[in-house]
């Protein structure tokens, strides 16, 4: 009996054993078993391995093999032949590979079935030779068969499975994985989708997608770990450039605000009360509203009062206090009484002040008053009222003698060619440097409902009715007018009304408002609505803070040193 080395089939005969393996085994695809080459035909691939692997195939170089083989003597002599056809079967692997059976149908032409049934009684006689060389050496009990030293059981690449040869493990394969055979995916209808990143083939766009992802999640997370790597230097240096360009905002943002602030305040360097009356007067000649000529004598007057250092007057209008008087005796039946102060005149602003000379109006007018007063000739001897240059300028000087520092730094020392408003510390400055007693009451805060401030009007009428007045409706008092400051406007303070419903209103003098709505209270018949500009009740004053300087009589030289002093440190007395 003998049994085919390919599938195990066993036949009665060497002829039957041709025909068999003529039928079942030479219609399969050739491969050479030495150098895999694969494509011919079975001529073509015999005449192949006679040229090309002669050495390899010849039964001796098989012989030669077989001597550096370990032998055991245990062995029997059915496994000696096993091994010696094991052998010779690697010749004949080159005519038949390890795939399935073909049927008997699939046989070849005549000529080439008489080729192959010649090689194939070569390879009969090969067989019959080794069998007599592997007696006469004494191998027939070889432990392990040439077949299983020279080739290791095959694995699966898939699932891991071992078979013993390749042909089993092809039908493995196919059966159970052959599925993932490129080949199939080449048959395949369906679309392919191929990973522009790595190339991979995939047979859903979903999982495409999501391998796609984890390439792009790679790609970040490399450059989230690249940054981290970053050096400590280029870390430092993009901090300190990050700290540079806050600072610099911050610098910048600052200056705009300030120059905003110089610009308010009249310290932005584009002049002072003459270059502004110079401007707004050839603005009135090209809008035709004054006459060349008009303009011409406006001017000669100007560069005069500038000169002398006195107020041209032209802002001016005195008799208020009188026309106020006669009005509260006759009149006005709504007043239980009225405290007016000593005679004043009222200065507005004009075109070289307008917008920032209302502290300089102000002291105008208190200055008019303590003028008449024969109390302060001695400190104000031989004064007249000054233009509002010479007002800066005597502050200016009072500073020099060391008053009030910190407001002089704040304003650079300098006021003179400027549009630099003042305030209440200015006007006490200015009044203390002329030895007139004085004092500062700041009403930081509301004091009655809805950010009024009824102790404001508490504290200005019992400073006018301090004096014994007896019991007269209206009360003409000796007492200077009141300088009162808030927020961004400046006016003066001249009485006080007490109603039949014993609510208060203040007479006030507003430098804002002009000479023709002023020389209306000069008529005998004065209207009401040209009083109701001057009466100001608790609910028409609700600024936030109020200050008031109030006058309070004359200091001697030693009282001005100590009060000189004592500006080093500005302090204001503060209700509540």
């Amino acid at each position: 009996m003998l049994s085919c080395d390919i599938c195990g089939e066993t036949v009665t005969s060497e002829s039957d054993m041709k025909t068999h393996l003529l039928i079942f085994h030479m219609e399969n695809e050739v491969i050479c078993p030495f150098c895999q080459l694969s494509g011919l035909n079975y001529d073509d691939m015999c005449f192949h391995i006679d040229t090309s692997h002669f050495e390899q195939n010849s039964p001796e170089r098989n012989i030669e093999r077989l001597g550096r083989i370990p032998c055991e003597t245990s062995c029997k002599e059915d496994n000696t032949l096993q091994s010696t056809m094991e052998v010779n079967s690697s010749v004949y692997s080159a005519c038949a590979s390890n795939y399935p059976k073909s049927s008997a149908q699939s046989l070849p032409k005549d000529n080439t079935i008489k080729d192959e049934v010649f090689y194939s009684e070569n390879l009969i006689e090969s067989n019959k030779f080794l069998k007599s060389k592997e007696k006469q050496s004494g191998l027939s009990k070889t432990k392990k068969s040439i077949y299983e030293t020279s080739y290791s059981p095959v694995e699966c690449p898939f699932c891991g499975k071992i078979e013993e040869c390749s042909q089993d493990m092809e039908n493995h394969v196919k059966t159970h994985h052959g599925s993932l055979l490129d080949t199939q995916l080449e048959d395949c209808d369906q679309p392919l989708y191929d990973c522009p990143m790595c190339g991979l083939i995939c047979t859903n766009y979903c999982i495409l997608q999501e391998h796609v992802d984890l390439h792009l999640e790679e790609s970040s997370f490399q450059q989230g770990v690249d940054r981290m790597q970053c050096s400590d230097l280029e870390l430092a240096q993009q901090l300190q450039q990050e700290e540079d360009d806050r600072r610099s905002e911050e610098a910048k943002q600052e200056m705009e605000e300030f120059q905003k602030l110089q610009q308010q305040y009249g310290l932005d360097g584009s002049g002072g009360y003459k270059q502004q009356q110079l401007r707004n007067m050839e603005r009135e000649v090209n809008r035709g509203r004054m006459h060349p000529a008009e303009f011409h004598k406006r001017k000669a007057d100007m560069m005069e009062s500038l000169a002398v250092g006195v107020d041209d007057e032209t802002t001016k209008t005195s008799g208020i206090i009188e026309a106020l008087h006669r009005h509260y005796q006759n009149i006005a039946t709504d007043v239980r009484r009225v405290w007016l102060s000593a005679v004043v005149d009222h200065f507005h602003s004009s075109l070289g002040d307008k917008g920032w000379g209302c502290g300089y109006r102000n002291f105008q007018m208190l200055l008019s008053s303590l003028l008449r007063n024969d109390a302060y000739d001695d400190c104000l001897k031989g004064m007249s009222v000054p233009c509002i240059p010479k007002i800066q300028s005597m502050i200016e000087d009072a500073w020099k003698e060391g008053f009030d520092p910190q407001g002089a730094s704040q304003l650079n020392n300098r006021l003179q060619g400027t549009k630099a408003w003042i305030g209440a510390c200015e006007v006490y400055t200015l009044l203390t440097s002329l030895r007139i007693k004085c004092r500062i009451v700041d009403f930081h805060k509301a004091t009655g409902p809805l950010g009024t401030h009824p102790r404001l009007f508490e504290w200005i009428l019992n400073y006018y009715s301090s004096e014994r007045d007896g019991n007269s409706k209206v009360v003409r008092t000796s007492k200077p007018p009141i300088y009162l400051q808030h927020q961004g406007h400046s006016r003066t303070v001249v009485g006080i009304e007490e109603r039949k419903n014993q609510t208060l209103c203040l007479l006030i003098f507003d430098p804002g408002c002009p000479s023709r709505e002023m020389q209306k209270l000069l008529k005998q018949d004065i209207e009401c609505s040209s009083l109701k500009q001057l009466r100001k009740s608790v609910g028409n004053l609700k600024h936030k803070q109020y200050q008031i300087v109030a006058v309070e009589g004359s200091l001697s030289p030693e009282e001005k040193a100590a009060r000189r002093q004592a500006s080093q440190v500005f302090t204001a007395e503060k209700i509540p």
